[in-house]
């Protein structure tokens, strides 16, 4: 027996044994017809109540509902050896001949009739023609899912009608003015215009207003009045490429996007930035949000009129492929049910704002979703091949190839060329490799038939080593063609040849396969004239056909909550990425509906979403504290003033450089992962071959790395989105190392360094000196007091003018750490 195991270990390691198929037993019908009558009933009876996926038990992992199960036994080995009494543990259990191991453990020991039953069944050969475990009927009430709020079909609402219909500027503020009205509360008078575009500023762009668009701006609204001023400032930021890169960023925390795999390895992905930039890409040119999710779940299987809109399609599916993956897995399939579960956990919380992977066990514990809903979509997600693209290493089991993209004019190519030569000695070196591989399994083999150890005549050591060595060889050769030119790559999906129905997993576990379930959708989600699934489609493109529906009750609520949420602090579901049963309810629920009917309307339009919203007076209102309001509600959930909100770490990073005059626009070739190539991320989260700082850039942050357990600095401290999980709101925290790297960090030293030579490029005397430091910093002239301040500070450490270059460092340095610096108003 450990002869076997040791073959097995060797070939497993080897990752080149091949499944055998096996030709399925031909039930002998009295030997089926023996247990039906004798072993059936007596396991119905007395051991299902513990150990059946109908009971929803499996007590020490064992299930006996199935040929499968009790073949494959539990924690203590095969329940059931066909022809061998002495090596089947169930036989020992029920004859109680070991104390410590009887079952069924509180009726007693079962009659000798029936032990001799068992005795004889196992004698025959244990035939057995239960092919699945018995799953427990759902008990998913669908048609009361259907009338949950969030499963019904946006509709339009007439305005409701206000106290003063004339404060509004856009038809959601009725909706915002009535909630107001039932209070008794009033809305907060307008932000000054400054405040206004501040907050404008860094909501479309991610960045303050310069000094000249203060300037503009207030002329603007001096001379044409408030809201056309506003009006030509919203679309000249929506305008900029700006305005995608700063959306786009707010897409890749729900896309879970990261530069490496997480968890035990942590091997870089060194081509995740294309799906990045394709992101950023998609949200500057404002293309359409059904369009962009189609691409991102199906890209490779719509069509294309060019390589451009090809190269395009298959980088969008990079969606699928960039989450988080245990590259350690021993198990090839229970990878591959890992992947897609993951798959569908991201799918369904980005788009459907629901947790449709927790049926994936059973089914769902509070929304309507049961096991075969699951395992529906999970045919569709096992049907494609994951390319992530790492390479097998000793820090990684799986290797997968990179998706091969069409070869363009101009196309950065970060992968470097291999000499043909070497192209050539390398493929041979793999295989001969290969050969000695397969020798050595063979002879291990034979020296298991012949009762010695496997080892003896191929040895673990030599099989690694072959395993590493061509591992290596091939991570080089999938990144260049024949000649040893680089090949364009990306991640992604693409369907396999042949397309799989999911097995439906008992208690989600791949060693208990049940019945296949076809390929389809929730079924609490009815739809009109709902996309069919061809017998040979995998159904990606099919759900995201249905996904996109106009009537889709979610897709388009979802987002539009999305865009509330990160325009005025708090979406209109407080629980962006929960819709369910045990997330809040809308606060407005007919607003809700309203945003996301309009969506639509304007063809899935994000720009058209986002400017709706900013040039409301909902969204114009001051942040003024009023007591009496905060004591009636005091999460400020009837937006009767605006939110306060801390900036987010890229906002704060970017902010630093926009003032200090050093940012560089451009975007950056590639990323720094793709010029370290495959690396493995230490376990304290460690790259010799990276700089030690990875905030050192001076392009924006979202052109950062993004290494899962190693964040930069200021990303990690001041709150990123966790790279692993689906993240449509972060957190907000205030905690002393925020405050140490403010003072200590010296990326922050740096630009306070650049901001004291930026003031004093411009001629002046020390109090404008200090005017023009505020107005770069908080955006407005300093108050009576802080200008005192400011002019003792430098009475005490630089006394004769002009400042020393240290005093307004450490100045400029105070200003960049301040709370208004770092906080929207």
């Amino acid at each position: 027996m450990k002869y076997a195991k040791a073959l097995t270990l060797l070939l497993c390691l080897a990752g080149l044994a091949q499944a055998e198929e096996k030709k399925e037993e031909k039930l002998d019908a009295a030997g089926v017809e023996f247990f039906e009558k004798k072993i059936r009933p007596v396991l119905s009876e007395h051991c299902y109540g513990c150990h059946s996926g109908k009971a929803g038990k499996s007590e020490g992992s064992l299930l006996l509902d199935s040929k499968h199960g009790i073949q494959t036994g539990g924690d203590r080995g095969p329940a059931i050896v066909p022809g061998k009494v002495q090596e089947s543990l169930l036989l020992t259990a029920i004859s109680h001949t070991d104390p410590d191991f009887q079952m069924p453990p509180k009726k007693g020991r079962l009659p000798d009739a029936v032990l001799a039953d068992f005795k004889r069944w196992v004698e025959m050969g244990a035939p057995d023609p239960r092919e699945f475990a018995e799953v427990a009927a759902s008990t998913v009430d669908l048609e009361a899912g259907r009338r949950f709020w969030a499963f019904q079909k946006p509709t339009t609402h007439p305005l409701p009608k206000t106290s003063n219909p004339q404060w509004a500027t856009r038809d959601l503020d009725h909706f915002i003015l009535q909630k107001l009205d039932q209070a008794k509360l009033k809305p907060t008078p307008d932000a000054a215009p400054v405040t206004l575009l501040r907050r404008l500023h860094f909501d479309l762009v991610g960045l303050p207003p310069s000094t000249d668009d203060i300037t503009v701006f207030v002329k603007r609204v001096a001379a044409d009045g408030y809201q056309p001023a506003l009006e030509a400032e919203v679309d000249r930021l929506l305008a900029s490429p700006r305005s995608g890169e700063r959306w786009g960023r707010h897409w890749l925390d729900v896309a879970r996007f990261a530069e490496s795999s997480g968890k035990e390895s942590n091997v870089t992905f060194a081509h995740a930035w294309r799906y990045r930039n394709y992101i950023l890409d998609a949200f500057i040119q404002d293309m359409p949000y059904d369009r962009l999710l189609q691409e991102q779940i199906a890209g490779d299987l719509l069509p294309y009129d060019s390589d451009a809109q090809r190269e395009r399609q298959l980088i969008a599916t990079g969606f699928l492929a960039i989450g988080p993956v245990s590259l350690n897995e021993m198990n090839k399939f229970q990878l591959l049910a890992d992947i897609a579960d993951e798959q569908i956990d991201t799918l369904s919380r980005s788009v459907m704002g629901y947790t449709v992977a927790c049926a994936r066990c059973h089914d769902h514990k509070f929304d309507p979703f049961t096991m075969e809903d699951y395992y529906s979509l999970a045919g569709m997600f096992i049907s494609p091949k994951t390319h992530y693209g790492t390479s097998v290493a000793p820090d990684n089991q799986h290797g997968g190839d990179y998706l091969v993209l069409p070869k363009l004019p101009g196309q950065h190519i970060p992968n470097k060329p291999i000499p043909a030569a070497r192209v050539k000695q390398m493929k041979e070196q793999v295989a001969k490799l290969q050969q000695e591989l397969k020798d050595g399994q063979e002879a291990a083999r034979k020296a298991v038939a012949e009762g010695r150890q496997p080892f003896e005549v191929f040895t673990l050591q030599r099989a690694l080593a072959i395993i590493w060595s061509v591992g290596g060889m091939e991570g080089q050769l999938k990144t260049v063609d024949d000649e040893g030119h680089p090949l364009p790559l990306a991640m992604g999906v693409l369907d396999r040849e042949k397309i799989f129905d999911a097995p439906l997993l008992a208690r989600g576990e791949i060693s208990r396969p049940g019945k296949k379930i076809p390929r389809g959708f929730p079924q609490v989600i009815t739809l009109k004239d709902p996309p069919q699934i061809p017998s040979a489609h995998s159904g990606r493109l099919e759900l995201a056909q249905w996904l996109t529906h106009p009537d889709h009750p979610l897709t388009s609520r979802v987002m539009a909550n999305r865009v509330w949420h990160y325009l005025l602090g708090a979406g209109i579901v407080r629980t962006v990425d929960n819709f369910g049963t045990h997330g809040e309810r809308p606060s407005h629920p007919e607003l809700l509906d309203h945003l996301a009917v309009k969506f639509v309307q304007q063809k899935w339009s994000v720009k058209s979403l986002i400017r709706e919203i900013v040039l409301s007076r909902t969204y114009r209102q001051a942040s003024t504290f009023n007591p009496a309001a905060f004591e009636q509600d005091p999460d400020n959930r009837l937006l009767w003033r605006a939110n306060k909100r801390r900036l987010d770490a890229e906002s704060i990073r970017d902010g630093m450089l926009f003032v200090s005059g050093e940012l560089d626009y451009s975007r950056p070739a590639g990323s720094l992962v793709a010029e370290l190539g495959e690396r493995q991320v230490a376990v304290f989260g460690f790259i010799p071959q990276a700089p030690p700082d990875l905030d050192g850039s001076l392009h924006r942050s979202i052109y950062l790395p993004v290494l899962r357990d190693r964040l930069p600095d200021v990303l990690d401290l001041f709150d990123f989105a966790e790279p692993s999980l689906v993240t449509g709101a972060r957190e907000t925290t205030n905690v002393p190392l925020q405050a140490l790297y403010l003072m200590n960090s010296p990326f922050v030293t740096a630009r306070s360094q650049a901001l004291a030579t930026r003031v004093l490029s411009t001629p002046g005397d020390l109090d404008t000196l200090i005017h023009r430091s505020f107005l770069l910093t908080p955006c407005r002239p300093p108050d009576p007091s802080e200008h005192r301040w400011a002019t003792q500070f430098f009475q005490k450490f630089s006394p004769s003018p002009p400042p020393t270059p240290a005093a307004l460092t450490a100045f400029c340095q105070a200003l960049l750490s301040t709370a208004e610096f770092r906080n929207l108003d």
